[in-house]
């Protein structure tokens, strides 16, 4: 009888474990209260920390308006940047917003909102230098931040690549690292985010760099979300196309990019 007993009791508690991870397994971020919002908090003006440690930026303004309009609550979390994918998709956040270019390897493990803002693959160097063009590039220490599409803009471009000094760019953690060895005279240029650069040197002294003419590509920003959070997708679309035409986005945008 006890044998009889303890088979039952054991089926019971497996049939709730099995109906328990059934439930987790088939929900989505449309279920939950919380939305988390993972951002490179070095990455002025999307998102970033201020003098006051305080997350700011465009990409944030944005992300606060879109959610007041939702019966979520927001949470932004700063996340190493180069994990962004395995971030979201292994549920510690819900959304990549920060600057996050929509890239045909990237389409293979997010699903992208509309873009919402356009962006160039530009070269800063310090005004003195003798770089006017890509092909200057040759026998130069190039920066890129690791896991950018900076980086994949510059290994869409082989041929420009292999003539850097050592043949590839020299990868930093963030762009801030970067333009800090840039300044230093440790690299020659660094390749990044127009948004970025025109930032970063309106906040330094303008005189002090230059953005030569060509670049290596243009491309588009988006919202990067799980594949099976077409709900969240759905509404965060519906939200952007709303906000641009009550003029709030330009509201916003102005706040940050205005006599760019």
């Amino acid at each position: 009888m006890k044998g009889k007993n303890y088979f039952i009791i054991a089926s019971i508690v497996l049939a709730i474990i099995i109906a328990s991870l059934t439930g987790c397994a088939g929900e989505t971020a449309a279920d939950q209260e919380e939305i988390i919002m993972g951002l490179d908090n070095t990455f002025a003006p999307m998102g970033f920390e201020n003098d006051k440690g305080e997350l700011v930026g465009f990409d944030v303004d944005l992300a606060e308006e879109v959610f007041k309009r939702t019966d979520f609550e927001l949470k932004l979390q700063p996340i190493d940047w180069t994990m962004k994918e395995t971030e979201l998709n292994s549920g510690n956040i819900d959304l990549i917003w920060n600057g996050y270019s929509i890239t045909e390897e990237r389409k293979e493990k997010v699903a992208f909102t509309q873009p919402y803002l356009e962006n160039r693959q530009v070269v800063v160097t310090l005004l003195d230098a003798e770089i006017e063009t890509k092909a200057d590039l040759a026998g130069k220490k190039v920066a890129v931040q690791s896991q950018s599409s900076a980086l994949e803009a510059v290994e869409n471009e082989p041929e420009v690549m292999a003539t850097f000094d050592g043949g590839q760019p020299v990868l930093f953690d963030t762009y801030q690292e970067a333009m800090m060895d840039l300044e230093a005279g440790r690299v020659d240029a660094v390749v990044g985010d127009e948004v970025l650069v025109r930032y970063y040197i309106k906040q330094k002294d303008s005189e002090f760099y230059k953005v030569i003419g060509e670049d290596f590509g243009e491309e588009e920003y988006g919202i990067g979300v799980r594949k099976e959070d077409e709900e969240l997708l759905d509404l965060l679309n519906s939200i952007l196309d709303e906000m641009r035409e009550d003029g709030t986005y330009d509201r916003i945008y102005n706040t940050w990019f205005e006599g760019q």
